[in-house]
């Protein structure tokens, strides 16, 4: 008979089904109850108390939220309405402190008792606190819940010094949280090797090379003494003697089972509290699941076994006993945006022998443990693609001796396809209970039942059984499984398109990865988003080179191999082999000089043709490869640089005469091209980029089939985009009128960057504002006058590094000469030109 009282009748205690109480509104606890409901949604009614005062949320992702990459609403896994559809009350901030097993009910904080018929545990475990003195000093703080977040962002705040001390997982993304909300990091471990529970020696060093490489400073084998200051946090003292100055100090040395309801209610303890297969305590109506409990002597700290655990005593108490016997784990992390992975003992020992790849320029290591033929063990840093596979092996015990060559260098080539195999097939070779996300414990077998089930999309698999709705590192794996049961009926996901075959992201996932991660160098992109080939592909690596120096200006090196082969020579390729060179003429406007420059390069280096382009410039024909650099030498002391005619970039600034000589010309169409060009030359772009200044609506410099065109007219400017006048022909749409020359120029630089930062690589404007959307691009830069400054600001931040960049073409010369130029060709464009 369940124990009633005056707080319990409010709560529905007439209700005459089995009240099931559950104290844990975490993971595992939440979890329980979805997999009940599962199962048999209207067996009990269920009441949950939770110690925090929020919904149930994601614990894994506290990381990305202290790192500035998710909000708190973004990490939720059932919000309120999900308690309010199953009929659950949820007492949240409100803990726990007593259970009366005689009475069969619990006490909180607040005094409210509730009486239960099954009682689930899930009080997951606490931080462990190191006995040093100073440990309870304002300033310390530990790495487990919200409000330790909110505690790390609020001292993030004064920037200054932060501790860290533990190099495992936790204490490794607090320091890199606090590192990119600008704080100077130093880690404190205690072991030689970080992450040792996860990783060996080797891969323990790559990691922690990597961390130092970001401006983290981490000491290993360093013992901590005390925590001093006065009345609050000012730093470590070590037991070398050595001091570390700190605002605040984390502590994440580890966790232990929180044990303390069920070791005072008279439960069975050891390290956690005792269950069986089916999770039941020493009582029968009270259960344990998550990271309180011990079963057969083990305590688990990760995800998967939680899920497992969750599952058997949902089991238990709905359609029947299955049973738990304990979990083969493996763990696949994202260590500060690095990838690694381990799995079974990689201790290794008498039997046992080792298979490694080590490629060092890529940062890649992989390590195999086999004893008699058959894995026991993994490690893999950077490229953890093959953790799945390695893992099932390990759980099925298969024999790999007749893959044992090709094992280390993945499934791919194991399976007799090399490089180029198909990433459907290696899907395809999973067992159904492979786990495929992480974080949600969900199998390529559920995945798959939720796609026969009707979810045709990524969002609708998300949404059903909650697979890459969380960290999304098995995005890749889920399309492919998508890919895999619908066949010919899956074409991708509309605008979630891979990038190219050596990779699943999208080219929007790449982009925000190269930001949220710093990452400036090719080899790191590939690295950090599990790149499936070596070294890229001629559809990804100018992709990445643009992305890279559209992100960090002044900071990506630069890699030339990278660029079209126009780019790399910086003229275009004919179909005889030789070269034509294109020198930009502001505006279209040239001077005596110039004429005379180009003259004489071309007797000089023998051009075969001379001709006016369409961009109103002169074009060298015929001039050989070995003769590129002469000829720009002498272009570039001339004063005169690249026109950028075989560039993703901008081209040329087409202009007409406009009010200074034509008689029906509203503005100064010329001085206005002339200072457009020189504001924006030398800009990298997705793609090809062409400006028009037209001086009246007459429009002879054809604005309105350019990138971004400008037609003067009495009152201002008339600014146009997304023109495009190649095979495909699209007029531009008008996005605003703006009054003075100063606007027009803002506008083009807020647009260009706008584009620049958002467009794929190789999409002209004309389709990004058709997929996009014209209001979208109006409210970015014309109704958000806060937003259009910031794009503008940062469209001059990055030209202002051109002079650093060998690839804008500004050459010794050229510099020294620019000015002198510009007031050369003063004369013959309009006074007042930049």
């Amino acid at each position: 008979m369940t124990l009633v009282d005056v707080n319990d009748i409010a709560d529905g205690a007439d209700d005459p089904r089995e009240h099931l109480v559950v104290i844990g509104n975490g993971m595992a606890g939440c979890r329980a109850v979805e997999e009940i409901l599962a199962r048999d949604p209207g067996r009990y009614r269920i009441t949950i108390f939770g110690a925090e005062p929020r919904v149930n949320y994601n614990r894994i992702m506290l990381s990305p939220v202290l790192a500035g990459e998710k909000s708190f609403d973004e990490i939720i896994i059932n919000d309120q309405a999900w308690y309010d559809d199953n009929g659950i009350k949820l007492i949240a901030g409100d803990p726990v402190i007593a259970i009366d097993r005689e009475k069969k009910s619990v006490m909180a904080r607040s005094g409210r008792t509730v009486g239960y018929d099954k009682l689930l545990i899930g009080t997951g475990s606490d931080p462990f606190i190191i006995p040093v003195p100073g440990k309870d000093l304002p300033g310390v703080v530990t790495f487990r819940d919200l409000d330790d977040v909110d505690k790390m962002l609020a001292a993030a705040e004064n920037g200054g010094n932060a501790v860290v001390i533990g190099g495992g997982l936790l204490g490794l993304e607090a320091a890199h949280g606090l590192s990119l909300r600008g704080m100077n990091v130093t880690v404190i471990h205690l072991m030689p090797t970080l992450m040792e529970r996860q990783l060996d020696e080797a891969a323990g060093w790559l990691l922690k090379s990597a961390l130092e490489g970001r401006g983290q400073e981490i000491l290993t084998e360093a013992n901590t003494q005390e925590i001093y200051g006065e009345g609050k946090v000012e730093g470590v003292r070590l037991k070398d003697g050595r001091e570390i100055p700190a605002d605040i100090v984390v502590m994440a040395v580890g966790i232990r089972p929180n044990t303390t309801l069920a070791k005072d209610a008279g439960l069975a303890t050891g390290r956690g509290i005792h269950v069986d297969d089916h999770m039941v305590t020493s009582d029968p109506d009270v259960l344990a699941v998550g990271e309180c409990v011990e079963h057969n002597g083990q305590v688990y700290g990760l995800v998967a076994p939680l899920w497992e655990m969750c599952r058997a005593l949902a089991d238990g108490l709905t359609t029947g006993p299955t049973g738990y016997k304990g979990s083969v784990t493996s763990t696949k992390l994202k260590v500060s945006g690095i990838d690694v992975f381990s799995a079974g003992d990689f201790s290794g020992g008498e039997g046992c022998e080792d298979i490694v790849l080590r490629d060092a320029t890529r940062g890649v290591y992989k390590r195999v443990i086999v004893k008699e033929d058959r894995i026991v063990g993994a490690v893999l840093y950077g490229d953890i693609a093959d953790g799945n596979w390695y893992f099932d092996l390990l759980k099925k015990g298969d024999d790999i001796a007749e893959i044992r060559d090709a094992l280390i260098f993945g499934q791919a080539f194991a399976s007799g396809g090399g490089a180029s195999a198909n990433p459907i097939d290696a899907v395809a070779a999973l067992s159904v209970d492979a786990e495929i996300c992480g974080c949600n414990g969900v199998s390529k077998g559920k995945i798959m039942a939720c796609i026969d089930g009707g979810a045709h999309t990524l969002d609708a698999v998300r949404a059903g059984c909650k697979a890459s709705a969380s960290c999304g590192s098995c995005t890749g794996l889920v399309e492919n499984l998508l890919a895999l049961a619908m066949g010919d009926d899956y074409a991708g996901e509309r605008d979630n398109k891979p990038m190219c075959k050596c990779t699943s992201f999208t080219h929007e996932d790449v982009r925000a990865a190269i930001l949220e991660k710093e990452l400036k160098e090719i080899p790191a992109v590939m690295q950090a988003m599990s790149w499936s080939t070596p070294d890229g592909c001629s559809s990804c690596r100018p992709a990445l080179n643009y992305y890279l120096l559209c992100a960090w200006p002044g900071e990506h090196k630069e890699d030339p191999q990278s660029r079209f082969v126009n780019e790399r020579m910086h003229a275009n390729i004919q179909k005889d082999g030789t070269y034509s060179v294109v020198p930009r003429m502001w505006g279209g406007v040239t001077t005596p000089a110039e004429l005379r420059a180009i003259a004489d390069a071309a007797d000089k280096y023998d051009a075969k043709l001379v001709k006016v382009t369409g961009g109103q410039r002169l074009d060298l024909f015929g001039i050989k490869k070995e003769d590129l650099p002469a000829i720009w030498a002498d272009l570039n002391a001339a004063g005169m640089v690249s026109g950028h005619a075989y560039g993703k970039a901008l081209r040329t600034v087409k202009t007409c005469v406009g009010s200074e000589w034509c008689r029906f010309g509203t503005q100064d169409s010329t001085g206005l091209g002339i200072k457009t060009e020189q504001m924006t030359w030398g800009s990298w772009m997705p793609h090809k980029f062409k400006i028009a200044v037209s001086g009246c609506p007459r429009n002879c410099a054809e604005a309105t089939i350019k990138d971004f065109g400008v037609i003067c007219v009495d009152s201002g400017y008339e600014l146009h985009i997304g023109g495009n006048g190649g095979i495909h022909l699209r007029g531009t749409d008008l996005l605003c009128k703006v009054e003075t020359e100063q606007e027009a120029l803002d506008y083009c630089a807020a647009f260009i960057q706008l584009y620049r930062e958002e467009a794929r690589y190789l999409d002209r404007t004309a389709p990004w504002v058709e997929r996009v959307g014209l209001d979208y691009v109006k409210q970015r830069i014309v109704k958000d006058d806060v937003g259009r400054e910031a794009l503008r600001n940062r469209f001059l931040y990055a030209q202002s590094f051109l002079q650093k960049d060998p690839w804008a073409e500004r050459a010794a010369g050229a510099e020294a000469h620019l000015h002198q130029h510009i007031a050369e060709i003063r004369p013959f464009a309009v006074v007042g030109a930049a």
